[in-house]
């Protein structure tokens, strides 16, 4: 199928030929006929991209303090090669489009194969031939609306939700200021509504297109009499609201609304304009001041758009799905017309024409619809490029996001073993994008399609962590060597059936537990080893906050730090004794309110069988200037400490020696050489056996079991009560 990426470095826009979208759970896949491109959202994505590093930099210092808070904890080599990777990336456009249901998820309610259907969100509604859509952010097309029209229902839902924010009655005046795709909308709602509708935009046409769209009175905002026929409209009144729609630089839309608007009047911003909000007028006629968040309640919570949970109606009228559903209506009505809006329409091959007239302004211009041709249903497959394999053994990598992209496809590249055949990604672009700067033979959308390929011999699964268990399960089955990402599951309850399945295919099954390749811990590891008796571990983690509304800190995405993270260091622990825990203690300091799998500051104490004891102390409460991991072990009169994985310092006899690495290695490019050498030549990997991967990853379910329960936890018992009796 084709799709519309920019590529964020450059700024250029391009169609690219990528892989369908496979079929997500709580999703359903539909063939796009028309998308909406947003004049003003996408318009200043597009100035973004085109702008210098500096340029960027300048219009993003948000983005720029996250780099700089990744310098201080991960160095500047790490660093420049994250930002390097997600700049050359290619990145989805658009997020308002329509077309026709081709199929739908088990767990999906209320949409069959051929419903006509408007969809919605940045992530998901793209401009490609084919898109996968949660099922709250879809709503039915009525019978006499066209999907043409419909493509403007994402633009017209956040019109709705500014227009909801307003808290308008029958009668009232409003002003709405910025008469762009938006505030075209705006003003036929609020006609709808039954209020008296004025204008202001700085641009000529913009009024006399309001005029159409049913403005009772469009004045030209930077007209210095402008203040006074607004007021004239009121009688003197003043405005009962003003929606900000406008995009720009100044305040001037404050400005104006603090002048016009009545005595506690309602200013709801729906555009984007810097808050500078002048005191004195805001102040003496104590004007409130909303911001109306996209395109209504639900947006930007995953339990919503993700997982399908509905809001009850008797609690929210107005979710983001009940928008859709009202925008549809006001079409099919005719109470909001969307035809004289229209400027230009573009077949999906000439998309950056469009994007070049967003950003050049060579002609006047609104609502810039995208066409999808029948045909594309059918593009499904594309080989990138179809002579980049080799003859030697191939891997399909499954997952080509930031982490794929930058650390794991470069360490197998480096080991020079396995060919690269294929790449996966359930969107498609990020897959093309992958295979072209790396030389994958082809990208597929379908990890089933991938793992059929001849010659194939392993899989890496790089995806989010829900899907570990279902994906390793299936390229086992396929007969192949598996390398998978910490953690092997998200599950207790997934770990049964992925033994089982090693067990009788006979492959490689690899997690990504890298940190026992770090050259730092092979010096601890050989001071373990000269002192076989009972050792103490300790290892901080100061691993910083990230936000609740992280996919991480989901359970059913990410399953939380301590399965997702903290498996790190508990596997680290049991390597570096060398031997296997025997019982977990764990207490976590977050609040009884966060459920246990979510805790993400907390002490573990392992008991291992040998008489070890390790305890791991994991925060998220630290301050970022703290270096991040600092791993200690204590041995026959010796020690050894580990440093954010630079430097290790031992100490015998009086003496300290310290070891520094060439930068932070934290043993990736080790781990994948020792993956693909097993691989080529059917060997097991000598620093860690898929006995070793389930070991711990037992052991990081214990520990969320003993937060749960408050109590110590057996393993030999909990082994049992996971695996059974027979492969505990």
């Amino acid at each position: 199928m084709r799709q519309v990426a920019q590529n964020f470095k450059t700024g250029l826009v391009t169609v690219e030929d990528v892989p369908a979208p496979r079929l997500q759970p709580g999703c359903v896949v539909v063939r796009n006929e028309w998308s909406l491109v947003s004049a003003g959202t996408e318009r200043s994505k597009i100035d973004l991209g085109r702008k210098s590093m500096i340029g960027k930099a300048q219009a993003r210092p948000d983005l720029v303090r996250q780099v700089l808070d990744k310098v201080r904890t991960e160095g500047i080599a790490s660093t420049v090669a994250t930002v390097r990777t997600k700049l050359d990336s290619l990145s989805p456009l658009g997020y308002s489009c329509a077309g026709e249901v081709q199929a739908v998820a088990a767990d999906v309610r209320g949409f069959e194969v051929g419903d006509r259907v408007a969809c919605a969100g940045a992530e998901h509604a793209f401009h490609a031939g084919v898109v996968c859509v949660p099922q709250n952010l879809c709503a039915h097309i009525p019978e006499a609306v066209t999907t043409e029209q419909a493509a403007y229902t994402t633009l017209g839902c956040v019109a709705m939700q500014g227009v909801r924010q307003a808290d308008v009655t029958l009668g009232d005046r409003v002003l709405v200021v910025g008469l762009g795709l938006l505030g075209q909308l705006a003003v036929q709602m609020l006609k709808a509504a039954g209020c008296s509708v004025a204008g202001a935009d700085v641009g000529a046409r913009q009024i006399e297109l309001s005029r159409v769209s049913g403005c009772d009175l469009a004045v030209e905002a930077s007209d210095p009499g402008a203040a006074g026929h607004l007021m004239e409209f009121t009688a003197g009144s003043g405005f009962d609201a003003v929606v900000i729609t406008a995009a720009s630089d100044s305040n001037a839309p404050f400005l104006l609304a603090g002048e016009v608007a009545r005595d506690r009047a309602r200013i709801v911003l729906v555009g984007v304009v810097p808050i500078d909000i002048p005191r004195s007028p805001y102040y003496e006629k104590d004007l409130s001041v909303h911001l109306s968040r996209s395109y209504g309640p639900g947006r930007y919570d995953p339990s919503y758009e993700l997982h399908g949970h509905d809001y009850p109606i008797g609690y929210v009228r107005w979710t983001e799905q009940r928008n859709m559903e009202g925008f549809l209506e006001l079409l099919r009505t005719g109470a909001v017309k969307v035809e004289h809006l229209t400027t230009h329409r573009f077949d999906i091959e000439r998309a950056s024409e469009a994007y070049d007239l967003l950003a050049t302004g060579s002609e006047p211009y609104m609502g810039l619809l995208l066409r999808y041709p029948s045909e594309e249903a059918k593009r499904h497959e594309q080989a990138v490029n179809p002579a980049g394999g080799t003859g030697r053994r191939g891997m399909i990598l499954v997952g080509a996001g930031n982490f794929a992209s930058r650390v794991l496809i470069p360490g197998i590249k480096a080991a020079g073993i396995l060919g690269l055949d294929a790449v996966v990604s359930a969107h498609g672009l990020s897959a093309v994008d992958a295979a072209r700067k790396f030389g994958f033979a082809a990208a597929e959308s379908d990890p089933a399609l991938a793992f059929g390929r001849p010659g194939v011999g392993a899989a890496v699964i790089a995806t989010r962590h829900d899907s570990h268990a279902e994906l390793v399960l299936e390229a086992l089955r396929a007969g192949l060597d598996v390398f998978v990402e910490k953690p092997l599951c998200l599950r207790s309850d997934e770990l049964p059936a992925i033994v089982a399945a090693q067990q009788d295919a006979g492959r490689l099954c690899m997690v990504g537990f890298n940190r026992r390749f770090a050259p730092t811990t092979a010096e601890l590891r050989d001071l373990r080893l000269r002192h076989p008796g009972p050792a103490q571990i300790l290892i901080r983690v100061n691993a910083g906050a990230i936000p609740r509304e992280s996919w991480i800190q989901d359970s059913r995405i990410g399953g939380g730090r301590i399965v997702g993270e903290v498996c790190h260091f508990l596997d680290l622990a049991i390597y570096l004794s060398g031997s296997r825990v025997a019982r977990v203690s764990a207490a976590g300091c977050t609040g009884a309110e966060i459920s246990p799998e979510l805790q993400d500051s907390l002490s573990v104490l392992l008991a291992h069988s040998d008489g070890s004891v390790s305890t791991i102390v994991y925060t998220a409460q630290g301050d970022t200037r703290l270096p991040k991991e600092r791993i200690e072990l204590f041995a026959g009169g010796e020690a050894g400490v580990i440093e954010d994985f630079r430097e290790t310092a031992l100490y015998a006899r009086g003496r300290v020696s310290r070891v520094r690495s060439r930068g932070q290695d934290k043993g990736h490019r080790a781990e994948l050489a020792a993956f693909s050498r097993a691989v080529a030549d059917g060997s097991e990997v000598e620093l860690v056996s898929f006995e070793d991967c389930v070991h711990s990853t037992m052991v990081t379910f214990a520990v969320v079991e003993a937060l749960r329960t408050g109590s110590a936890i057996d393993m030999t018992e909990y082994a049992e009560s996971v695996l059974g009796s027979e492969r505990a």
